[in-house]
């Protein structure tokens, strides 16, 4: 029986169980997502409907009609667990792409699975390698598992794969990099990424986050997949969120090694992805037409934030996701003033780039609102 002096619940929490929290949790900083429409409009008293949201990179369009009318059918066995394999959504994304079941393993979202990978190879005494302006992800992971982040000079915003090689530590156990990057939007040639990866030792995990790989331009993709068999110490990770526009129902990938993969599925959690993202993601990766067109929507409105940023005379990242970084000075005011006219857009102050806004591609009509008002707000500060 314990000798520890019993202490009331509500005055002892604090100094009984804190200090038992390891010390790298509780120096996080949580995540910032986008800030919700209904936060905004109950903070500053707005119209939820007149509300635009470009800061957390969503498909415009919506979902698909087919992954919709998937979730509605999947209602009727709401009461029952999900398929805890994902058999379906596995073999379709194995005839899709031409892939082994036993490589993929599915994620509530892509952090999901960014998470699982890390947590295979990471812990006290070992360390993690990415770019600076790299996704937050990467370093928050790191850090919650008490590993050391090594973090590389960004080149141009981008990654310096010479760079990020050169830095891999004899503790090293996983490199991220996210092509496109976010929140920069820059972008790394297929075939420069495969000779990094024959420069990384191979008991060192590479992730490769490709979450935005869909809106990429037929000149700018590359095969990952393909490189599988030459280095299985890859993991290349996709996501539902974006160019599939399935963000609220979190469904994500990796494709591994097979013994990765496994290892992975160890340690999931059950049914980490429910039924109805299960349904959606199936019926999303079928539904060709609707794809097509959220690439092509994305791309005339990148070129339409673009164009309004030059006329502006505002410097900017060119984007090979769907958002796009635009230099605009106090970036925390006028992001501010954007609020107050019912715009959401992204700071990104927490990546070290304080003067810089990460807008998302809306609609058309979206996109020409929120350059307006950014118009507005640059007169009036001036």
């Amino acid at each position: 029986m314990t000798n520890r002096p019993h202490q009331e619940q509500t005055s002892g929490v604090q100094r009984s169980v804190l200090p038992h929290v390891p010390a790298a949790i509780r120096a996080l900083a949580p995540y910032q997502p986008g800030k919700p429409i209904e936060e905004l409009a109950r903070e500053r008293g707005l119209d939820p409907d007149r509300i635009i949201k470009l800061a957390s990179n969503e498909n415009p369009l919506g979902m698909s009609p087919k992954a919709m009318a998937a979730v509605g059918a999947a209602l009727a066995d709401g009461a029952r667990y999900p398929d805890g394999n994902g058999f379906a959504l596995k073999a379709a994304l194995a005839e899709r792409f031409g892939l082994a079941p036993e490589r993929i393993v599915l994620g509530n979202g892509s952090n999901d699975v960014l998470e699982l990978v890390a947590r295979l190879v990471l812990q006290p005494g070992t360390s993690a390698v990415f770019s600076q302006y790299a996704f937050a992800v990467y370093p928050l992971v790191t850090q919650a598992l008490g590993a050391r982040a090594i973090v590389v000079p960004a080149r141009d915003y981008g990654h310096d794969l010479d760079a990020i090689a050169e830095a891999i530590a004899e503790d090293t156990r996983i490199v991220f990099v996210a092509n496109p990057n976010n929140p920069t939007g820059t972008f790394v040639p297929g075939e420069v990424i495969e000779r990094f990866l024959h420069r990384v030792p191979a008991d060192v995990l590479v992730v490769l986050d490709e979450a935005y790989t869909e809106y990429l331009e037929p000149a700018d993709r590359y095969d990952s997949f393909a490189w599988l068999e030459r280095f299985p110490n890859l993991v290349v990770t996709r996501t539902f969120s974006k160019a599939y526009g399935l963000a609220s129902l979190r469904v994500g990938y990796a494709v591994a090694d097979p013994a990765v993969a496994d290892a992975m599925n160890r340690i999931r959690q059950p049914f980490n992805v429910n039924s109805f993202a299960l349904a959606a993601a199936t019926a999303a990766l079928a539904d060709t037409r609707f794809l097509a067109e959220s690439v092509a929507v994305n791309r005339e409105g990148l070129r339409q934030l673009t164009e309004g940023f030059e006329a502006l005379g505002l410097s900017y990242l060119p984007s090979k996701g769907n958002f796009v970084a635009v230099r605009v000075g106090d970036a925390a005011r006028v992001n501010d003033a954007l609020l107050d006219r019912g715009i959401i857009v992204r700071p990104i102050a927490g990546y070290g780039m304080p003067q810089w806004l990460r807008v998302s591609v809306g609609l058309p009509e979206e996109n020409a609102q929120f350059l307006a008002a950014l118009a507005s707000i640059l007169k009036e500060r001036s």
